[in-house]
């Protein structure tokens, strides 16, 4: 079992600066790959970036360049620092995890708004 838990949400202007945290606890060391979602208001919930056990990274093409995703080496935690934010980005992001047994955990999510 993998429990995940997210911090960092909140509001802030367009153009502005945020960073969520992930806090892993449980077997992490059956962690293959992490990642991030968000679901907007009234849309599915979408993929935005993730990180393998090597440190690979992948992002969604719009938030690439402005959105960095990254590990601690203990692999207890993860984060996302996102820059230059746009209203539309406006969503609840969720923390996701996926062990080499092919099982997936979600944390509660945390809320992030843009104001324009």
């Amino acid at each position: 079992q993998v429990q995940l838990v997210e911090s960092g949400g909140g509001s802030v202007q367009a153009g502005e600066s945020l960073r969520l945290s992930c806090a892993a606890s449980g077997s992490i060391g059956s962690i293959a790959n992490m990642g991030w979602y968000r679901q907007a208001p009234g849309k599915q919930r979408e993929w935005v970036a993730s990180i393998n056990r090597g440190g690979t990274t992948n992002y969604l093409e719009s938030v690439k360049g402005r959105f960095t995703i990254t590990r601690a080496n203990t692999r207890d935690r993860m984060y996302f620092q996102m820059s230059e934010v746009k209203p539309e980005e406006t969503a609840v992001y969720y923390c996701h995890a996926q062990t080499v047994f092919a099982r997936t955990y979600w944390g509660e999510g945390t809320l992030v708004t843009v104001s324009s």
